[in-house]
């Protein structure tokens, strides 16, 4: 029997579940990280990305789990020594959405609620009238903050929102041109240690989500981690053709500039470096 790590939210333990059906005879084991203890602070604030993740590394090289479940989005652009990346499942719907409290009203005198600097920057271009501030929490808390009133709208992944079948709740869907998706949004990511369970978790490998992947972090990787900075990378693929996005803010958010690249999808990386240094020069005005 495999055993599957994976965080203890509600959204998380749907993600896992969905890769132990495919997977077959597994033993799901749940654990609460850090990232989802600190809700008072965003993550730039208290450490980024990786508390979410850290506490499943342990469990992972330690041998209390087999493989663990991500949200690709929310794992780190390096991974600890002999613990990779294995596996990459076909992508749900990678755009944001909008939601609206239970009433179907959007109260624009109060502020948009968004998780993420990425979110931000692209929603005061869209609307630069509203007012935009941070929301932590699981998927559930923030709906909950939503319907209190303590917000007008709020932005979050489609894709969390359908796997926990409250896609009733979306009020519209921003395209990739309006806001371009997080790295990895949409797709779950597999890890394990090196050299085990490689036949097995093929089962649930997509090609078309791996390349993907593999153009958008590399987009991300260049410009250094994409830890704070709201840095963005959005791939599409078609036949051998792979089109992807991109989103540069300076970390200081005084510079920007967006872009696309199209190429063959098995120069997936070499794309996404280069149109990270493209548009870093383009911001900077050095091209």
């Amino acid at each position: 029997m495999i055993r599957v790590g994976s965080r203890d939210s509600r959204l998380a333990v749907v993600q896992a579940e969905e890769v132990c059906r495919a997977l077959g005879d597994c033993e799901l084991i749940t654990m609460k990280t850090t990232g989802d203890k600190i809700l008072d602070r965003t993550l730039d604030k208290v450490g980024g990305k990786g508390l979410f993740v850290k506490e499943l590394d342990r469990a992972l090289a330690d041998g209390r789990v087999d493989l663990t479940v991500h949200s690709l989005k929310d794992v780190p652009m390096e991974q600890p020594d002999g613990l990779p990346l294995v596996a990459f499942t076909k992508r749900e719907d990678a755009r944001d959405a909008l939601v609206l409290p239970e009433s179907g009203v959007w109260d624009k005198a109060k502020p948009i609620g968004c998780a993420s600097a990425r979110r931000r920057v692209q929603l005061k271009a869209l609307f630069p009238d509203i007012d935009v501030q941070p929301v932590r929490g699981n998927v559930q808390t923030r709906l909950k903050k939503l319907d209190s009133g303590a917000y007008g709208a709020l932005v979050l992944a489609a894709a969390g929102l359908h796997r926990l079948g409250l896609q009733d709740r979306i009020s519209r869907y921003f395209s990739p041109d309006e806001i371009i998706p997080a790295a990895g949004q949409g797709i779950l990511a597999v890890q394990g240690r090196a050299g085990e369970w490689e036949d097995m978790v093929r089962l649930v490998d997509d090609a078309d989500a791996r390349d993907c992947a593999a153009a958008e972090r590399s987009f991300i990787r260049t410009l250094g981690g994409g830890c704070f900075a709201p840095v963005a990378a959005y791939a599409e693929v078609q036949d051998d053709t792979l089109h992807l996005r991109g989103l540069y803010v300076s970390a200081d958010e005084t510079q920007m500039a967006r872009g696309a690249v199209t190429g063959r999808r098995a120069e997936a990386a070499a794309l996404g470096r280069t149109l990270a240094l493209q548009l870093k020069h383009q911001a900077e005005g050095t091209v």
